[in-house]
């Protein structure tokens, strides 16, 4: 008599809240969000974990999508994109339709680091790199006025960056 049994495997995704962090993993995520080459060794020490557990840890929140990846920081300055501009973008109307097509299109834009849909006068909120203001101003003409759905758009230049980080305050 043939019996078949028939197994199923599927990707388990570790469910973790942020209350669900304990205090190594907020520090371990801490250290990471400051340098995230830091060997496993170095963070071990840090923790005063093994290597090991460290490595377990780290993969279980990659795994939960607490840590969502890896990036290099680059100096704006030096890849010619130091001149920062934030623009308030109002729509002309507020249909769903608008609002998908102007979002489908702003995401192609590669000036724009990033977007918000905001409450308020505006609707959204872009930051915007560019290397100068002729640089802005050529962004304005042939690509960001061209969108279909652009009521009117306020922008503000930065005349200084006071702070800037992508670390976020997890020991709170």
């Amino acid at each position: 008599m043939n019996t078949t049994i028939r197994i199923e495997f599927s990707l388990i995704t570790e469910n973790i809240s942020a209350h669900m962090l304990d205090a190594i993993d907020k520090a371990l995520l801490d250290y990471l969000q400051l340098d995230a080459k830091q060997t496993n060794k170095e963070l071990s020490v840090k923790l005063n974990l093994s290597v090991t557990a460290v490595y377990e840890r780290i993969k279980k929140l990659e795994r939960a999508g607490v840590i969502l990846g890896y990036v290099a920081l680059l100096d704006k300055r030096k890849v010619q994109r130091g001149y920062t501009v934030f623009c308030q973008i109002k729509l002309k109307e507020h249909l769903q339709n608008s609002i998908s097509e102007f979002e489908s299109e702003i995401i192609t834009l590669p000036e724009v680091i990033e977007c918000f849909h905001v409450s308020g006068e505006y609707d959204y909120l872009l930051k915007v790199v560019v290397e100068d203001m002729d640089d802005f101003r050529n962004f304005m003409v042939n690509k960001l006025t061209t969108l279909r759905h652009i009521g009117s758009t306020q922008s503000s230049f930065t005349i200084s960056e006071v702070k800037n980080t992508t670390s976020l305050p997890i020991n709170l």
